[in-house]
């Protein structure tokens, strides 16, 4: 799955194969020069640290790395084992997550004719892709973006996650508290209103994990 080594791994492989220290990369890609330093990687308190999407996609566009370049950088390991592949995963939209019957009980998608999108995809990885719809998601995710979400990963404070409710509300938010009777979001929009649920109507909660912008 795509955990903070991976990615971490894929951004020293990215600099590597340009001849370029992290530092070197992070100023081409016109960002602070600490931006992917070691010690930006976890905070004081031991928390893993990600970098953000706009600064993975500000290196990719810098080095001319597709996504799918990219990804096959976070997935090395599992290329160089012949486990990971570009496989078809289905897409659904937003409305279509927030109907009834779709989903099993672990927020995964059921049935047949989605609409599907290549992703590399190691064995045993089970991972679907979301299209954003509106500007609720600004400015992390606009209008027409892909997010990529894995309901089986872990999800911890500050992961941003895509919840879905048992009136099928779905929303992708960012994840500030979660405790056995509530869970607490914060609207990545400072335009809309954070959430709070009583956990007992949470249908389901699942991280996203990359985002194709």
């Amino acid at each position: 799955m795509f955990s903070h080594d991976r990615i971490w791994a894929a951004i020293d492989a990215l600099a590597e194969r340009h001849s370029l220290s992290v530092s070197g990369l992070a100023k081409r890609a016109g960002l602070d020069p600490t931006t992917f330093n070691k010690s930006k990687r976890y905070a004081v308190d031991g928390r893993a640290r990600w970098p953000s999407t706009e600064s993975l996609a500000k290196i990719m566009e810098a080095t001319g790395a597709t996504l799918d370049e990219f990804m096959m950088l976070v997935l090395g390991k599992a290329t160089r084992a012949g486990g990971a592949a570009m496989r078809s995963i289905p897409l659904l939209g937003f409305a279509q997550a927030g109907a009834g019957g779709f989903f099993d009980d672990g927020g995964f998608p059921v049935g047949q004719g989605w609409d599907v999108v290549e992703f590399p995809v190691g064995p045993g990885d089970a991972v679907y892709a979301l299209e954003v719809s509106g500007d609720s998601m600004l400015p992390l995710y606009r209008d027409g973006d892909t997010i990529i979400v894995a309901p089986g990963a872990p999800v911890r404070r500050g992961d941003r996650v895509v919840v879905r409710t048992k009136d099928g509300e779905v929303m992708a938010k960012i994840l500030t508290r979660q405790t056995p009777r509530t869970i607490e979001l914060q609207s990545m929009n400072p335009e809309h209103a954070n959430r709070t649920f009583d956990a007992v109507h949470v249908d389901w909660i699942a991280r996203i994990v990359w985002a194709s912008q």
